[in-house]
């Protein structure tokens, strides 16, 4: 099986349907309006979120979480994953009604307990919300650096990406950074261009959370292949919010031929019909990548995971004889 790593990934995103219906049945909550034939259903961004949100209130607990990530990475190490990264947010901890550092040592513990099951590793990046302001993502960077996680290894910020600029929140990035946080940010998704060469001049990341918008700008494309900053894709979730038409429009192999470094991911999987295994098969279908350029998009995202080196090694070692 093709060796697959994953470095953009929403925790409660990847809640799959019929853990979401244990949870709800566990809770006493009604889910018939967002999942029907075990399924998610929603037809805008409004109503996906509404989705997102209903199952996302379905853990509680510090088990709960630790359920979660184990369940997440088990399926992922089934489709050939050897490694993957995940976003946290603890504000969605504080509404749920746990502490931040309850909710990461629960995931913490699931991710434990499914490299023991399948030998899978993964790291935690702890994620702002731009749109709850700049005081509350730089809160989320003290977390990140003052929690004492050893599975947490990096810092991000996902939200509404036309809320505020990124100067705003150069602060918690700094924060972060001087910590030895591994830095990413969301931009280039919803946004234009524009929000992808901001982040770059104002927060400095190693690597931008989709970025494909990039793409409107030749000299930006260019920027990003020369500085070398990463570029999370996540395909379908582009295609299933309409961020492009279809995957033909979709400009993954016109990014990878102008030479930036391209990584695929899932996003939040179950919500947009898709898997990790499903978007490099995407690649192959769709991109015309073959199995030495799948190959090459894995060894692209562990070289760019937040990891010490001797995991990287170990991590790249897993990869097929001759081909790491």
């Amino acid at each position: 099986m093709l060796p697959k790593a994953e470095i953009h990934c929403h925790i409660e995103g990847a809640a799959a349907p019929e853990l979401v219906l244990r949870q709800a049945q566990k809770y006493g909550v009604d889910m018939s309006a967002f999942i029907r034939d075990g399924s998610f259903v929603w037809s805008d961004f409004t109503s996906f979120l509404a989705a997102y949100d209903a199952a996302a209130g379905l853990f509680r607990t510090q088990e709960d979480y630790a359920l979660l990530a184990e369940t997440y990475l088990t399926s992922l190490a089934a489709d050939g994953a050897v490694y993957s990264e995940f976003f946290t947010s603890p504000d969605h901890a504080s509404r749920a009604g746990l502490s931040p550092l309850a909710y990461t040592d629960g995931l913490g513990e699931g991710i434990l307990r499914a490299k023991a099951k399948t030998g899978i590793e993964a790291r935690m990046i702890v994620t702002g919300v731009r749109h709850f302001g700049v005081g509350s993502v730089e809160a989320a960077a003290r977390f990140a650096v003052e929690c004492g996680h050893p599975l947490v290894t990096g810092f991000g910020m996902a939200g509404e990406e036309r809320s505020g600029h990124p100067r705003d929140f150069a602060r918690a990035f700094d924060i972060a950074r001087e910590a030895g946080l591994g830095i990413t940010v969301h931009a280039g998704e919803l946004a234009g261009w524009e929000s992808v060469a901001a982040a770059m001049d104002h927060l400095r990341p190693t690597r931008i959370g989709h970025g494909v918008r990039a793409i409107e700008n030749a000299d930006l494309v260019a920027r990003i292949a020369d500085e070398g900053v990463v570029l999370e894709i996540c395909p379908v979730s582009n295609i299933e919010l309409k961020v492009f038409a279809s995957f033909a429009a979709h400009p993954f192999a016109k990014l990878r031929d102008a030479g930036c470094r391209v990584t695929l991911n899932s996003d939040d999987p179950p919500y947009f019909w898709t898997t990790l295994k499903r978007e490099y098969e995407v690649a192959a279908e769709h991109f015309g990548l073959d199995r030495p350029a799948l190959l090459e998009v894995t060894r692209t995202a562990i070289a760019a995971a937040f990891v010490d080196e001797e995991t990287r090694a170990a991590l790249l070692s897993r990869l097929a004889p001759g081909e790491s």
